[in-house]
């Protein structure tokens, strides 16, 4: 009897134990089930418990997958289904950052003027506009004067040549030994490098010329005879190059420079900052209380970019009107004043006392009427 009922209690345990490995499944579909209603948080902490023998620095960088139920409660089908933690792919981040760039292309820049020579037609007159509107102070100026002309073509030079001649002299005496020279030359035509240094400084003395003129004349013309200076290359370089170039040579210095851009090659965005005449009526327009050094001249007038040499030249316009003394440049922008209004300014001029703000150059010698005329 003993024996019997410990067989049937073993029996039922066997059958409970059946039905439990039955079940199972049924049991853990139920539980991944629940585990997917729940919050996001809520799953966090849920398989965080299970994997507490793995830190959070080693989970894998694959997306996460999850058991998912399928809709159906009878079927217990297994169904894979991927997390929103799943990366975008690169050509979407790639196509993202596309349309970015395109959109910034987009946005249109300011247009920037881009200024041409000012023996260009129109191109005064397009200064002129560009100058009223970026600086209203100038527009009285210009409605008071009459518009510059850059009118006068000489090879580059015959151009550098003329301004040597004409330094630290009288207009009339500049005249008189540049006539002299032009003779000796063959005239203009022939002013050419090795024509100039054929002339001894014997010969060129006889006309007027000192001898340290003289040396000024034979090493711009070698430097010409050496193919470090050419009248094509001084045309085509630009602005910076010219005026390390030019400056090279002897007798030739930065005020003369600006002049010999300005008035011969008609460079539109020439700021001549060592002319007393020019600092003269910057100090004038915007009413400061003292003359503006050269170093400040740029910072004062980079507003009339790209059109500085035209905006000079209203500042010798404005010197000139408050009775400050005509300089060589001022002389050189009004040639188109009356012939006995320029032999005032020459003869004014001549009285004056010369303010060497050039190294080798005086500011106020008339060598620079050479441009003019």
């Amino acid at each position: 009897m003993g024996e019997q009922t410990q067989t049937q209690t073993q029996a039922q345990t066997q059958t409970q134990t059946h039905l439990q490995a039955q079940t199972q499944p049924h049991h853990d579909s139920t539980a991944a089930a629940a585990a997917t209603a729940t919050t996001p948080a809520t799953m966090e902490l849920t398989n965080g418990s299970s994997l507490t023998s793995s830190p959070p620095s080693k989970i894998p960088f694959r997306p996460r997958k999850i058991r998912k139920l399928s809709p159906d409660p009878k079927s217990s089908q297994i169904v894979v289904a991927e997390t929103q933690t799943t990366p975008k792919p690169l050509a979407t981040i790639k196509s993202t950052k596309s349309k970015a760039a395109h959109h910034q292309r987009a946005v249109p820049a300011a247009p920037r003027i881009v200024a041409r020579s000012l023996s260009c037609e129109g191109e005064v007159e397009i200064a002129l506009r560009h100058l009223r509107s970026a600086d209203p102070l100038l527009a009285p100026l210009i409605d008071l004067h009459h518009a510059p002309t850059f009118d006068t073509f000489q090879t580059p030079f015959l151009a550098l040549t003329r301004s040597i001649l004409y330094q630290q002299l009288a207009y009339k005496a500049g005249t008189s030994i540049y006539t002299r020279f032009i003779s000796l030359c063959g005239g203009e035509a022939g002013v050419l490098p090795e024509t100039v240094l054929a002339l001894t400084p014997q010969q060129l003395r006889q006309i007027g010329v000192s001898g340290r003129k003289a040396s000024y004349l034979h090493d711009l013309a070698r430097k010409y005879q050496n193919g470090i200076l050419s009248d094509s290359a001084i045309v085509n370089m630009d602005d910076k190059s010219l005026f390390t170039m030019l400056t090279m040579v002897n007798g030739i210095g930065s005020w003369s420079v600006h002049m010999f851009m300005i008035f011969s090659l008609h460079r539109p965005d020439v700021l001549p900052i060592n002319d007393l005449n020019v600092r003269k009526g910057v100090q004038l327009l915007y009413s400061l209380e003292e003359l503006p050094r050269p170093s400040q001249m740029d910072q004062l007038c980079e507003k009339w970019r790209p059109y500085r040499s035209v905006a000079s030249w209203y500042m010798w316009r404005l010197a000139e009107a408050k009775g400050a003394p005509s300089s060589a440049a001022a002389v050189a922008a009004g040639v188109s004043l009356p012939q006995h209004q320029q032999e005032e300014q020459h003869q004014h001029q001549h009285t004056q006392q010369p303010q060497l703000l050039d190294p080798i150059n005086s500011i106020l010698n008339l060598g620079a009427c050479a441009w003019g005329q």
